[in-house]
């Protein structure tokens, strides 16, 4: 899994079988600056873009090939002979399901021949095909592993862009984008401060919350859609960020403004669409964050949160968990997506599969 915040490669061996899971090994590789460098460039539009993201695919196809080289390392020849397939989601640079489509970046065909694994890759756009979302992908998982007999969960994703399931014991599983996540924070942080992103959330606690501005951001009509809803850096990114600041803003303001941002749009997300939920577990790379979470415990009171870690899989590694699980669903022929979630017509095998 490659996913918005553009930090890098993560990947899990994965034991499936019936409705048990083992973690057998983790691994993780940088992007290097200048791949992350060319993949935002691509976010922008510009003469010759489709060779671009040709050359880069490719790059990320060497790039994921040398992740499972060391997530393989090591590894006793039983094992390594028990390796079904690879599932690989691919890097996002546009993601229209209003339009009918949605890209992401990745040589499936070369990593199947780098590695002499099969891969399944291409997760979205059957989704799409039938009049979904195409995101999030990650509920039907969710539910498979997280959900609870009697107890009413939500399982919160932060990355770049925020995602919530909602896991009724007695009901319809639903699930959908809430908002921006670390995505905006990151991105501001990298431009006032060198800093990839804002450990702890220490910097936006030097500053104080911009009413005027969490209004105008707030005030984005994705908030006010209800589910099923999906976005990205499409909608949430510096420009539109930058159409709402004043010149007087002093940098650590916004970035303690931008950090609400999430806070109040996950929370107002979770009363609106996910009422009567007991327990939210927390997974991504802003679970991390301690002034985040702090913050979403004040304004969610009489919700427990805790992290993915207490449920078996840990913070970091939940989503290629999720894409090694969408994997084994192509592999056997069965549905990896939940209508309800995406607004499909129906349930729809996900995935294509490059054999090895």
């Amino acid at each position: 899994m490659s996913g918005t915040s553009l930090d890098g490669v993560d990947a899990i061996l994965l034991k499936l079988a019936g409705d048990g899971k083992q973690i057998i090994k983790t691994a993780y590789r940088p992007y290097p600056d200048s791949l992350r460098q060319a993949i935002l460039d691509l976010h922008h539009p510009e003469i010759n873009e489709l060779v671009h993201s040709q050359i880069i695919a490719c790059q990320l196809a060497h790039l994921y090939a040398l992740t499972v080289a060391d997530l393989l390392s090591e590894l006793d020849p039983k094992t390594l002979q028990q390796v079904a397939a690879i599932g690989c989601h691919g890097q996002t640079i546009r993601h229209r399901p209003e339009l009918g489509f949605t890209v992401q970046l990745n040589n499936p065909s070369l990593l199947a021949e780098l590695t002499n694994i099969t891969v399944v890759a291409d997760f979205r756009s059957r989704d799409i095909a039938a009049g979904g979302q195409g995101a999030p992908l990650v509920p039907a998982f969710h539910q498979a592993v997280f959900a609870h007999s009697t107890i009413h969960r939500t399982i919160l994703n932060i990355g770049g862009i925020c995602n919530l399931t909602d896991l009724p014991p007695d009901g319809k599983v639903t699930g959908f984008d809430s908002g921006p996540g670390n995505l905006l924070m990151d991105a501001w942080c990298q431009r006032h401060t060198d800093k990839t992103y804002d450990f702890d959330g220490q910097w936006a606690q030097t500053g104080q919350c911009i009413a005027s501005l969490l209004d105008r951001m707030l005030a984005e009509p994705f908030f006010a859609i209800p589910p099923p809803k999906s976005t990205g850096r499409d909608t949430f990114n510096m420009r539109w960020l930058e159409q709402r600041l004043a010149p007087d803003y002093a940098s650590h303001d916004v970035q303690a403004t931008l950090l609400e941002l999430s806070c109040r749009s996950i929370a107002d997300a979770v009363m609106r669409f996910c009422c009567g939920t007991r327990e939210i577990y927390l997974c991504g790379g802003g679970a991390k964050n301690r002034a985040l979470v702090d913050r979403l415990k004040t304004l969610l009171p009489g919700v427990s949160l805790a992290m993915t870690d207490d449920l078996g899989i840990s913070v970091d590694w939940v989503e290629a968990a999720a894409f090694a699980w969408l994997a084994k669903q192509a592999l056997e022929g069965k549905a990896g997506s939940l209508p309800a979630v995406t607004g499909a017509s129906g349930p729809r095998i996900l995935g294509a599969i490059y054999p090895a």
